[in-house]
């Protein structure tokens, strides 16, 4: 999943950038208003952290723009401010949460967690197709029973998969969830990913078929058909 961070406190933002590219993440940081709504505009995001406190244009005016834009991925507002009118008003203007400084990196991740499965129509951190299993809150995969491991990359792309299941995922929104400004990923490289799961998913009965012209889309053969239908 690729994340955008707006804050402009440089320390805070590489606090913020180390906790959530270890926990997977691809993120890109802005530190103003002014530099997110190009970025936006450019790439795609499945995610926008704002601070409401920036420079020049304020969080809650470039929440407030993104929706008057049509732009529906979730926002979720940090802020040092804990007025219940702050809070009102940054949910009233299109963000789907608010949190406030000082936080803790658990809870900023379970909530980033929950606004990504409500916008994938997801209603569990588990996430579930035939013998695969991912948990998402403990960062655990689990084939046939079995633990599974897989790298960063690979496992980001399994879980845009999985979210997009059964419908197919399109190749061009794989590789957005896997580059970041500071990481130049080729189309090619989504081919060697999408191989090294085939290699691991075929044996257990998970096909992940190439849809010509558009990505790829997970189906069951076989044993799992049977199994995921009891």
């Amino acid at each position: 999943m690729r994340l955008l961070l707006v804050e402009d406190d440089v320390m805070v933002a590489s606090g913020i950038k180390l906790g959530l590219c270890d926990a997977g993440y691809t993120v890109d940081w802005v530190p103003s208003a002014e530099r997110a709504e190009p970025a936006l505009k450019s790439d795609s995001f499945d995610l926008a952290i704002v601070d409401i406190g920036l420079p020049g244009v304020d969080g809650l005016e470039l929440t407030r723009r993104l929706r008057t834009q049509g732009l529906k991925m979730p926002v979720l507002i940090l802020t040092a401010r804990d007025a219940l009118f702050d809070r009102v008003q940054g949910l009233d203007l299109g963000a789907d949460d608010y949190m406030v400084k000082p936080f803790e990196l658990p809870e900023l991740l379970a909530r980033l967690r929950a606004l990504l499965r409500r916008s994938q129509a997801a209603t569990s951190a588990v996430l579930g197709f035939g013998p695969v299993e991912m948990d998402t809150a403990q960062r655990r995969i689990t084939l046939s029973g079995q633990p599974m491991e897989l790298g960063p990359r690979e496992w980001t792309v399994l879980e845009y998969l999985l979210l997009q299941a059964p419908k197919p995922a399109a190749k061009d929104k794989l590789l957005q969830a896997l580059t970041g400004w500071d990481k130049e990923i080729t189309p090619n490289a989504i081919e060697v990913y999408i191989s090294r799961l085939r290699a691991r998913l075929e044996p257990a009965g998970v096909c992940l078929r190439c849809i010509r012209g558009f990505g790829y889309r997970l189906e069951l053969t076989g044993d799992s058909v049977e199994v995921a239908s009891r």
